[in-house]
């Protein structure tokens, strides 16, 4: 049994996001309790809570627990880059032990935790240490989100071939409306539907405006083995 999961994506910007919060409501709505982790977040905003990202703070949201902030996000950067610029210029070290621990400390409360990476697969941590060597110690089931536009059946495959030759499973892909669809929308899907080894777990239409997203978690489909 998996007790978590995690969300890559095929590009920074491509809703990984918004496919987790509406995971975490179809989970909800299955009686499952599940949580968002959003273990590294850099453009982080100062606030009351200190450090805080817009991001984590969504899944905070849906989550179906109540959470303390940094239980959902350890790591909070400043500054909007790739994660290992942003703690090498904040003077901050990204310990992957550290990442699991807050894991470990949600698997401990929750039914399933969904674990949201930063950019892309091979987003950099350090200087010899990726996100995709972090799921890969952990061995964590992988879901993909591709934001439907030009280019993105390239990046979709290169990211799923990068999945598959870690060694991990592709559990299931997502298709994100990231600008309003046009006539090759469709034939985008048929494409990738006929060429991704995953299958696809819904749909999330174009969305102008995204600030509440209640109702939204019959858009997607859980992976299988999600509930067992």
């Amino acid at each position: 049994m998996n007790k978590s999961w995690f969300i890559t994506g095929t590009d920074t910007g491509v809703g990984k996001t918004l496919a987790g919060c509406v995971l975490l409501q179809a989970a909800q709505r299955a009686g499952c309790a599940a949580v968002g982790y959003k273990p590294v977040a850099s453009g982080c905003e100062a606030g009351a809570q200190g450090l805080t990202n817009e991001d984590a703070l969504a899944l905070r949201r849906y989550s179906a627990l109540s959470l303390d902030y940094s239980a959902i996000n350890p790591y909070a950067l400043r500054e909007a880059t790739s994660p290992h610029i942003a703690s090498a210029r904040a003077g901050v070290e990204i310990d992957p032990r550290r990442l699991s621990e807050g894991l470990r400390a949600l698997e401990a409360r929750a039914d399933r935790t969904l674990v949201e990476g930063a950019g892309g697969w091979f987003t950099p941590l350090g200087p010899r240490y990726s996100f995709a060597d972090w799921v890969k110690s952990e061995s964590l089931p992988v879901l993909m989100v591709v934001g439907i536009k030009l280019g993105c059946i390239n990046h979709a495959l290169l990211t799923a071939l990068a999945v598959q030759q870690t060694g991990l499973t592709l559990a299931g892909w997502i298709a994100n409306q990231i600008q309003p669809p046009d006539d090759f929308y469709a034939p985008y899907i048929a494409t990738l539907r006929a060429a991704l080894p995953a299958p696809c777990l819904g749909e999330i239409p174009w969305l102008p405006a995204c600030d509440e997203l209640q109702h939204t978690g019959d858009w997607l489909t859980l992976p299988k083995g999600f509930l067992d």
